[in-house]
């Protein structure tokens, strides 16, 4: 079994986001990952720099590429259905840790225990999962502001509470980002290149 890690990683790219909205551009799990990763990087330098921290943006953008490896298994399941009540929350919990398990499975012997903290929180690294869990809220913020922009109202709602719940973070790095970096997302590519 050990040998079918990478090519059942590599299905991250046939699991697409937002299945409740009406997408004027798809968004799979892959290319979201991706952009986490280079926002969690990102957050972890301004934090540094800017803030006094003391964390490995390397390490921040490796959890982040694997933070929604799970879903090749259960699928991307809403925000809204997901966090419905405590019940769901729960037992959604309970099958992403089953599916960490199954994604383990995969991996030989020597490998496993390496692995399974880039899957998923661990309390040594809290401080790094919350860098994770607001690059992961930016990148759905990008992702409304582009559907926005493409006429597309359906996001209208999404934004505002994305907005909020980076806010609600309370994340100085976050509010950096979404400071210097977010503007630039309602511009046309002239107006980027200029």
């Amino acid at each position: 079994m050990s040998e079918r890690f990478f090519a059942v990683i590599s299905r991250m790219k046939y699991i697409n986001r937002w299945a409740l909205m009406r997408n004027t551009i798809t968004e799979n799990i892959s290319e979201h990952s991706l952009e986490v990763a280079f926002i969690a990087h990102a957050l972890a330098l301004i934090r540094n720099k800017r803030f006094h921290g003391k964390i490995d943006p390397e390490r921040c953008a490796l959890l982040a590429m694997y933070h929604d490896v799970s879903e090749i298994i259960t699928g991307d399941l809403p925000t809204p259905v997901k966090y419905y009540n405590k019940e769901i929350r729960s037992v959604y919990e309970e099958i992403e840790h089953k599916a960490i398990d199954q994604l383990l499975s995969y991996l030989p012997d020597d490998l496993k225990e390496d692995y399974r903290p880039l899957f998923s929180y661990t309390e040594e690294e809290t401080e790094l999962w919350a860098i994770v869990k607001a690059a992961d809220k930016l990148s759905a913020l990008i992702k409304c502001i582009e559907e926005r922009r493409m006429g597309n109202d359906d996001f209208v709602s999404a934004e505002q509470s994305t907005l909020d719940s980076i806010h609600a973070l309370d994340l100085p790095e976050a509010e950096v980002f979404l400071e210097e970096f977010i503007p630039a997302y309602t511009l046309t590519l002239d107006d980027q290149a200029k």
